[in-house]
């Protein structure tokens, strides 16, 4: 956004120029961004009186601003006083060190982590080490908090965007909510799939009694959830690797549906008890690895990010004789699976399409009486006279 400007014509009429971070947003949420004292009553009422104005036309608080559109503010409401910086948290050299280990890649809108196993996303109860808390490493002066857009489990590793502005956050959010974005990850499994690539289709809910820390598959009250994989290699009947790619996002989807058709992945004790352990030397720890993201930028091109195995996984790796390059974690290609608003507006526009081509119904009364017929002659004639000049016998 640049600065306002005003004319003499115009005293205190403010214009400002769309900035590429508020391309796509709503017209109210563009005052809540900048001009927060404007309340959504007062944006309304400029709005249906004409008073806002975007390249010199009225708009309503619902419509979405594009990039270098110019936006005229009347009076009223005083112009914010510049933005003190976001407050930092002081973090110690080893957290900086840790924040500045993960990163992959930067771009203006987005920064790419490679997240250790062990490290939550976020706090929560009894978790004070998290990336949210490492996010303050990554900002600039001036600039905006970095923002979570997407999670990962704790013990699972791998792929994680960060926005760096609003604008970002909210267009990545809508490729994940989209399902646009194509994830794909890693994972070794016990034992081996009888089906060497397939869709694994179980809808998940929370357990009870786990105070919703654990999924299982409840086909009568769950969400839908899908699943393809695809077996990469196998170490006998012992365990294999697999690639596995949500087309959904439900809570511990992958570990549960691993764990559903009898395949734990290794180390996931939760879902798969004992058998998730292989004997040996190998790693107790997951071994599920989020290990490409490729997603649209706002700069219109692609981002398309791969991120190192953690060095447990790249041990056992080693011991069951699995050659990394057998598979460069391309996502299937076809269209994402639809959304759930997508589904709502079929379903709608379904029900529309059957009101339409359904015929007028009549009431149960008039469809099993028969139409009357119109009386002839004058009104108030007696029932069973000839009508005056009727035909003749």
């Amino acid at each position: 956004m640049t600065a306002p400007e005003t004319t003499p014509a115009t005293a205190n009429v403010r214009q400002f120029t769309v900035g590429e971070d508020d391309d796509g947003v709503r017209l109210d949420r563009w005052f809540k961004r900048h001009l927060p004292q404007v309340g959504f009553a007062t944006v309304s009422r400029w709005a249906r009186t004409g008073q806002i104005r975007v390249d010199g036309k009225r708009a309503k608080p619902e419509d979405r601003l594009a990039t270098g559109q110019v936006l005229r503010v009347p009076p009223g409401g005083e112009l914010p006083k510049s933005k003190a910086a976001p407050k930092t948290r002081e973090l110690s050299e080893e957290e900086m060190a840790t924040a500045e280990s993960m990163v992959i890649v930067q771009t203006p809108a987005a920064i790419v982590l490679n997240k250790p196993p062990g490290l939550a996303t976020q706090g929560g109860t009894k978790t004070t080490s998290h990336v949210d808390g490492l996010l303050d490493a990554y900002m600039k002066e001036g600039d905006p908090r970095p923002r979570l857009v997407h999670r990962l489990d704790k013990d699972t590793s791998g792929v994680l965007l960060v926005a760096r502005t609003p604008g970002s956050a909210a267009f990545f959010s809508r490729r994940f909510s989209g399902r646009s974005a194509k994830k794909v990850y890693w994972a070794l499994v016990a034992g081996v799939p009888d089906v060497n690539h397939g869709m694994i289709e179980a809808a998940l809910a929370k357990q009870p009694g786990t105070g919703g820390e654990k999924m299982h598959v409840d086909e009568e009250n769950g969400q839908p959830a899908k699943t393809r994989y695809r077996v990469v290699d196998r170490a006998g009947n012992r365990a294999a690797w697999v690639e596995l790619e949500p087309l959904t996002g439900r809570t511990h989807q992958l570990r549960a549906h691993m764990a559903a058709i009898g395949h734990p992945i290794v180390g996931d004790g939760k879902y798969g008890g004992q058998e998730a352990f292989l004997t040996g030397s190998v790693s107790r720890k997951m071994h599920l690895h989020a290990r490409r993201l490729i997603i649209d930028h706002p700069n219109g091109q692609k981002l398309d990010v791969t991120a190192d195995l953690p060095d447990h996984f790249a041990a056992t790796m080693v011991q069951l004789g699995f050659d990394v390059n057998l598979s460069d974690a391309s996502p299937t290609e076809g269209p994402p699976p639809p959304t759930r608003e997508a589904k709502k507006q079929a379903a709608r526009q379904h029900a529309k399409q059957v009101r339409k081509s359904k015929p007028t119904r009549r009431g149960r009364a008039d469809a099993n009486t028969p139409p009357k017929k119109k009386p002839s002659g004058k009104p108030g004639a007696k029932p069973g006279t000839p009508p005056r000049g009727g035909a003749k016998h």
